[in-house]
């Protein structure tokens, strides 16, 4: 009898926190509705943001993020040289998982950066878009490169910002190995998303902009609710925990790169060091011209925008195209 009130007892916890982290998600997502167009791509759904007018750029963003990263700030900098498109990858925002055997409880797949691209470049190819330059921050910028790597005749150029892009030592933080594994994938998403306070989220948010400050108004601006959803968190912690291996194939090809790249990266970002990265990314491909922001964290298209927008002005000015 004890042993059946315990598993009740479990059971029934397990009801409550999926029904408090059912209504949080619904709140976040009525708080924080899609800001741009859908777009179907293979049976996938692909949120894009697009504003502007003048060449078409495309930009991705990092880990644990949306559009709404982009549309802060950045954009609004951009649209009136540039038609800026800012996608959700796959799994993240409002954009589906890039496959349908992709999710679940208790998977752990996730897409390569690969997969990535090749779903938001055929989403880019149905809305019009062409030989874009391809911005990615973070995570985003082994999307970007993915992206080049697979189509380099129709990407204008790509600017990498903070991005990963080589092998790095060690291992990934516990959190991530957890919510990507199978059980750790299937009992802690609920927990984080019903119960961690806003002061986590607080916290979390400065040790990724650290050194520099948080922008004010960009906590509730961005929506943390949209990132602590259960098949989000799921989703962006398999696509990490499968990151390096791809990286490391990415990495035998940079060589072959022959458009421009512009690299921006921080000289104090502990997340994604610029010293495993982006310096030997900007020796493998030939012409990269690399920008090394002293005293910088993880986050410069928020704390220096003004020097992105500079190498998003290169890399336009380095592929030929019209202002």
């Amino acid at each position: 009898m004890i042993g059946l009130a315990a598993l009740g007892a479990a059971l029934g916890g397990i009801a409550v926190t999926e029904a408090v982290a059912a209504r949080r998600e619904a709140k976040a997502e009525a708080k924080y509705p899609p800001e741009g167009r859908v777009v179907e791509v293979r049976g996938r759904r692909v949120h894009a943001v697009t504003q502007g007018s003048g060449p078409d750029l495309v930009l991705l963003h990092g880990a644990s993020g949306s559009t709404r990263d982009m549309t802060f700030g950045l954009v609004g900098r951009l649209t009136g040289r540039y038609r800026v498109t800012v996608f959700d990858r796959p799994g993240l925002g409002y954009t589906d998982r890039a496959r349908s055997d992709l999710g679940g409880v208790f998977g752990t797949a996730g897409e390569s950066p690969q997969e990535q691209a090749d779903l938001l470049r055929e989403a880019a190819r149905r809305m019009g878009i062409e030989r874009p330059i391809i911005l990615g921050h973070s995570l985003g910028g082994a999307v970007a490169l993915a992206w080049a790597l697979g189509d380099p005749v129709g990407t204008a150029a790509v600017v990498d910002v903070s991005g990963v892009s080589m092998p790095w030592p060690g291992a990934l933080d516990l959190l991530y190995r957890l919510n990507g594994s199978v059980l750790g994938g299937a009992w802690l998403p609920p927990l984080i998303t019903a119960f961690v306070p806003r002061r986590a989220t607080d916290a979390a948010l400065a040790a990724i902009f650290d050194p520099d400050p948080v922008p004010a108004g960009y906590a509730d601006y961005f929506g943390v609710g949209l990132s602590l959803r259960r098949d989000t968190l799921r989703a962006n912690a398999r696509q990490v925990n499968i990151l390096r291996s791809h990286v490391v194939a990415m990495s035998r090809d940079y060589h072959t790169l022959r458009l421009p790249l512009e690299i921006v990266h921080g000289e104090a970002d502990i997340i994604v060091p610029p010293g495993i990265h982006s310096l030997p990314l900007a020796r493998e491909v030939p012409g990269a011209n690399l920008v090394i922001l002293k005293g910088v964290g993880h986050m410069p298209h928020h704390s220096r925008p003004d020097e992105v927008v500079a190498a998003i002005d290169r890399a336009r000015a380095r592929a030929g195209l019209a202002s």
